[in-house]
């Protein structure tokens, strides 16, 4: 039996229409980020814009620093302290409200020093932000520090 070739010539217009929209009316939404790290298990996250995790879930922000990823780079981490969490460190191993987050490490993967990340009570408007990864670039470390509620893009939820 003999295929017949089909005329996609009439169907393009429709087809890039659908695109447009779907893309418009996702995009208000939604944002698709991708995981070029091991700092968090996962490849791909779709981020619901303005929806502020709670404690636990995944959260969404832009990089703020210059070093070592681009300024404006979108970071997934897990809020692990709200306002008024308490956030102590002894000897490099942090800890949000008693439970253990992680250790900060003194030196990069590159050999420049890191410097801790802010202790104290967690103020209103800021979030402490941290992955299992030991190498997770988290509020651990001053670079990143605690997150302002004005810089969280909304909840993540990992998709791959």
């Amino acid at each position: 039996m003999p295929f017949r070739r089909l005329n996609l010539r009439g169907l393009w217009s429709p087809l890039i229409l659908w695109i447009v929209a779907a893309y418009l009316a996702f995009g208000r939404a939604y944002l698709i980020a991708f995981n070029l790290t091991e700092s968090l298990p996962g490849t791909l996250f779709l981020i619901q814009k303005g929806t502020l995790p709670n404690s636990g879930d995944l959260v969404a922000f832009p990089w703020q620093a210059n070093w070592p990823y681009p300024q404006g780079s979108l970071f997934v981490k897990r809020l692990i302290g709200i306002p008024g969490s308490i956030v102590s460190a002894r000897s490099r191993d942090f800890f949000v409200d008693g439970d253990p987050v992680g250790r900060a490490k003194e030196r990069a993967g590159t050999g420049e020093l890191l410097e801790i990340g802010s202790v104290g009570t967690i103020p209103d408007g800021h979030y402490y932000v941290a992955s299992e990864h030991p190498d997770s670039l988290d509020s651990r470390y001053r670079l990143t520090g605690w997150v302002a509620r004005q810089q969280i893009v909304g909840r993540a939820h990992r998709i791959f």
